[in-house]
């Protein structure tokens, strides 16, 4: 097992981001299944991670179910770590998104085969979208490509171009994306890690790419007395779009502090509010998984709505094995005032 730092000064208004890729090994959860676990949306003891096995150290992982029932899983690594699973459950390495590295990226990276940081995968017009992002360390110098493919795998990644970059003299940063389609077909791609929160582009459906270079960059959340929010996921649920985030400190084994947080909107550019009603673009947000026992950290999350339902795919460190960062697995379900609930 191999282990790879990127450092990015929460002073300097960066973060910190560990990227763990595994090229062969195999590190086996000691996790007690999510349906032991319940709990109402109040309640402070949080579940578990749903059981997983096989190789599932991994970092800001992102999870698609592909057209012949295979999930397909993306996490942090240089050249983009995959993985595969059929049950949802068992994850097997197969290798990397870009297995002779990225040199487009190395401008924002700073060096040759660096990491690249939190991908974003979905399934859509017959091929797998792979939204991720490059920059260097403690600067907003970055940017967020995509590379598309209709199988999926490793070395079958097509480079179609940067989508969005932010600069040294920007106010916010241009990593961590995700995409959402709304619904009346419109696609959408938030993004922000820090700086001034969490930003959100309209991209073009058949392309993928941003609809305009003049287009309105809208802003979705921030915080006040920090600016620790990242890692933007978006789903829609019962009339709202539900913008989930991490808050706080990543990547720091078993001192890391992350949690996931939650506000939701009527309309998919906002304005969010969490749920006793302040705006999340005014430090609003209701958190809804956090450390809890061995489970420390738990972030970078994104989401997947399943045949059987909506499921919440994250990292967290494992307390009990020297803060190993590992793939945690949850269901979402839903209270009877439609918020989210761990479960």
């Amino acid at each position: 097992m191999s282990s790879v730092f990127s450092v990015r000064s929460g002073a300097r208004k960066g973060r910190i981001r560990l990227a763990w890729l595994l090229a062969a090994a195999v590190v086996t959860a000691a996790v007690v299944p999510a349906t032991l676990h319940l709990r109402s949306a109040g309640a402070a003891n949080y579940p578990g991670p749903g059981a997983v096995s096989g190789n599932i150290a991994v970092h800001d992982p992102t999870m698609v179910k592909g057209p012949d029932g295979t999930y397909l899983m993306a996490a942090t690594a240089p050249g983009i770590a995959l993985r595969t699973s059929t049950d949802r459950t068992k994850f097997t390495y197969t290798g990397l998104a870009f297995p002779n590295g990225a040199s487009w990226t190395d401008e924002y990276t700073g060096q040759s085969n660096a990491n690249l940081w939190a991908p974003d995968l979905s399934y859509r017009n017959g091929k797998f979208y792979l939204y991720y992002s490059a920059s260097s360390f403690g600067k907003n110098k970055s940017a967020i490509f995509l590379a598309t493919s209709t199988t999926g795998k490793p070395g079958s990644w097509a480079n179609q171009g940067k989508i969005y970059s932010t600069t040294t003299s920007s106010n916010h940063n241009a990593i961590d994306p995700n995409l959402i389609v709304d619904r009346q077909g419109k696609w959408w791609l938030s993004l922000g890690s820090f700086w001034t929160g969490i930003k959100m582009i309209e991209l073009n459906p058949t392309t993928g790419k941003r609809i305009s270079s003049s287009s309105t960059v809208h802003s979705l959340a921030s915080r006040t007395g920090s600016t620790a929010i990242e890692a933007p996921a978006i789903i829609y649920h019962a009339g709202y779009y539900y913008l989930f985030t991490s808050w706080d400190n990543c990547c720091k084994g078993k001192d890391s502090t992350y949690k996931i947080m939650v506000g939701r909107s009527k309309t998919i550019t906002g304005p969010y509010k969490d749920r006793p009603g302040k705006l999340l673009t005014a430090g609003g947000g209701t958190q809804i998984l956090g450390t809890h026992g061995s489970i420390v950290g738990p972030g970078g999350q994104s989401l997947i709505q399943d045949g059987d339902g909506d499921v919440l795919v994250y990292h967290y460190y494992d307390g009990a094995d020297n803060g190993v960062a590992k793939l945690g697995i949850n269901r979402l379900t839903w209270d009877s005032s439609n918020w989210p609930v761990v479960s």
